[in-house]
């Protein structure tokens, strides 16, 4: 068995969702596609989620984008739409999401999140699983959500492994076993996932490649596809960076570094459950199957030229005590509960006597809530729109041209990694 992993990029169109098919009909192992939400659905949902949270009037045109979305891809993907199952099985779809819509919201804005955004992969899987199966490729379509189960950690949720591994046997593995055809195909999503109590979580953004990986770890798949819309793992974003290059071979160590320093291409959680079943990753282009991609394995060795990731977005933080003290432990444990209290991953820091600078992504709602619990004990100060640069395999050459020009607001160094948090100079 070989899990597959379409990103949104991969399903964006109905051009998108046919050159799929064509990548599935290549194969004669038996695979298990996860599909994540189609193009940037998961945005159009995070403002739908606003607007249901906040309860303002942009409600229904939100909604109403997303709805002729999908049926605009069903329209060009299937004849006779309106008349056939595919139609009512969105409609479906649709009706339970507006029920959601008509319900009070709780208190929680993250569980709100994730019951609301949940949606957007449940449009594309059967999406998917429903053109395969009009083109003959028969499969069987699973909710993830009756196997991936979590805690109730919203919009982060942490995996109970045991559970979840016991309930993909008996779903894919039971399943493979009775179904009839030869080669077996099974469509379920990527990032969403559910608690004990079978209410919707989800992995963290971009989570669908750790969805793949824990499927993948769970069934001893022979290896794990991680299909994108760029032809691997590359040294930088080449929107970026005009030399960027493709890395052809990782290793776990380096692509778990990278992807905790926010390279895009992996989610953070991704490699360890390759890790303990010793299964090999490749992230390939969709568009060019032939070509090979990024390997990820725990026999590669380490990649030693420079490798860029640049996180826009930022927020840097400072706090310092009311009284001009030091900061020392007692000072740090009730800042780090508060980062964790309000579910704020921290990108670098830096201390000094007096103060402890942070770099985070610029989350309004945890940012803000963050910010006033802080203010309670500390002197708060913040830079927003800031960038945050963190270059592997670094020299003194490298890091000085990247920086020219640059307003340098904090910069860390370690052996091999610098990190850097800067503003670009206004033009005069």
């Amino acid at each position: 068995m070989i899990v597959y992993k379409f990103g949104g990029a991969s399903v964006k169109t109905s051009k998108a969702v046919i050159r799929v098919s064509e990548i599935i009909k290549k194969s004669s192992d038996d695979i298990i596609l996860v599909v994540s939400a189609m193009g940037k659905m998961t945005n159009a949902f995070e403002e739908l989620v606003s607007a249901y949270y906040f309860r303002n009037k942009q409600i229904e045109s939100r909604l109403k984008y997303i709805i002729d979305f999908h049926r605009s891809i069903c329209d060009e993907l299937f004849e006779n739409f309106a008349n056939g199952s595919v139609y009512h099985k969105i409609s479906f779809i649709t009706n339970k999401l507006k029920k959601c819509l008509t319900e009070k919201p709780t208190a929680n804005y993250d569980y709100e999140y994730d019951k609301i955004v949940a949606f957007g992969e449940l449009y594309s899987s059967t999406i998917v699983s429903e053109y395969l199966n009009s083109i003959g490729l028969t499969n069987t379509w699973i909710d993830i959500r009756l196997v991936i189960k979590t805690d109730d950690n919203f919009r982060e949720a942490r995996v109970n492994f045991k559970i979840s591994e016991k309930l993909a046997l008996n779903n894919f593995i039971e399943n493979s076993e009775t179904h009839n055809k030869a080669h077996k195909i099974f469509v379920t999503q990527g990032f969403i996932a559910s608690t004990i109590s079978n209410n919707s979580s989800t992995l963290g953004r971009e989570g669908s490649d750790y969805t793949a990986a824990l499927l993948g770890s769970f069934l001893n798949a022979s290896k794990v596809i991680v299909w994108k819309d760029v032809p691997g793992i590359m040294s930088a974003d080449p929107k970026w960076f005009k030399n960027a290059e493709v890395i052809h071979y990782l290793s776990y160590k380096e692509a778990i570094e990278l992807a905790f320093y926010g390279a895009k291409v992996i989610h953070p959680k991704t490699i360890k459950p390759l890790q303990n079943k010793n299964l090999v990753m490749e992230v390939k282009s969709f568009d060019s199957t032939e070509n090979s991609g990024t390997l990820i394995s725990s026999e590669t060795e380490l990649y030693e030229k420079p490798i860029f990731i640049l996180k826009t977005g930022q927020i840097l933080i400072s706090i310092a005590n009311r009284d001009f003290s030091f900061i020392v432990e007692n000072s740090f444990s009730l800042i780090f509960k508060i980062f964790a209290k309000n579910k704020v991953k921290i990108n670098t820091m830096q201390n000094s006597a007096i103060s402890f600078t942070v770099c985070c992504n610029y989350d309004e709602i945890r940012i803000n809530s963050l910010i006033q619990e802080l203010r309670k004990g500390f002197k708060v100060l913040y830079n927003k729109d800031v960038y945050l640069i963190t270059i592997r395999n670094y020299t003194k050459k490298i890091l000085s041209s990247m920086l020219e020009g640059k307003n340098i607001l904090l910069e860390q160094k370690s052996r091999n990694t610098a990190q850097v948090v800067y503003k670009e100079k206004e033009k005069k």
